[in-house]
């Protein structure tokens, strides 16, 4: 039996692996964490939402209960305090700079709550945690962004899962909700990077492909407990 956590799925790439966990049999149920429900019904989907820099305190269990109008989660609550069932979690959690209005409140979107909802996942069983991060993420980095990156994954690192997976994907494309200009002129210069297949550790990457390369990766036997996946073997996992 195999349970996924998901958190960010109000984003390009989160959205893409629930959707991506939902359709896929080897997933019996998918947990969706965030601040808030999504419109959404499935059979295997529950959700738990709340401020999730205070996940530990969540009594996760109950939240689930009281969404289980048939009783059809009962299975999966009694799976994870058994440790009957392997838990992925996959996180896309983030922002920018711009959107958070200051590095302060950046870092706490890219880093607490990042951390916060991992180390609650570890401590319910989870066995994999898949995390997107960026190209260039390095907590030695002078550019903030990146810091802050390589210091979640520094941080993710000591938590110790059996298998900690760090995708570092290029510029992302896909129907953001938000409107960034940055981003949609940077991937208007970088498309043909796409179509020429040129530079592929650089080239923009397709939000679809990073949730395909996780899903893959977390189904995939590794002899590694951590890996770092960059943009062009993301590319190549997702064919």
């Amino acid at each position: 039996m195999k349970t996924a956590i998901i958190s960010g799925t109000s984003g390009l790439v989160g959205m893409q692996v629930l959707h991506q966990i939902l359709k896929n049999p080897e997933y019996d149920y998918v947990i969706s964490v965030g601040r808030r429900k999504l419109a959404l019904k499935h059979q295997k989907l529950v959700q738990i939402s709340g401020d999730i820099l205070e996940i530990s305190n969540w009594n996760w269990a109950d939240m689930m209960v009281e969404e289980d109008i048939k009783g059809d989660f009962q299975n999966l609550k009694v799976s994870i305090e058994s440790g009957e069932t392997e838990i992925h979690a996959f996180c896309s959690l983030g922002t920018t700079i711009k959107a958070a209005g200051s590095q302060e409140k950046f870092r706490v979107i890219d880093h607490d709550m990042v951390l916060a909802l991992a180390t609650w996942a570890k401590s319910i069983g989870t066995k994999k945690f898949l995390y997107v991060s960026a190209l260039g993420a390095d907590a030695n980095s002078s550019v903030f962004y990146n810091k802050v990156k390589g210091e979640v994954e520094d941080d993710l690192k000591a938590l110790d899962f059996d298998f900690l997976g760090l995708f570092r994907p290029s510029l992302l494309l896909g129907n953001r909700n938000e409107f960034r200009f940055g981003e949609q002129v940077a991937s208007i210069l970088m498309k043909p990077l796409v179509w020429l297949k040129l530079l592929k550790n650089i080239r923009p990457v397709y939000d679809y492909q990073v949730a395909k390369a996780m899903v893959v990766t977390a189904l995939q036997d590794s002899s590694s407990k951590v890996e770092i996946i960059p943009s062009g073997l993301i590319q190549d996992i997702s064919k």
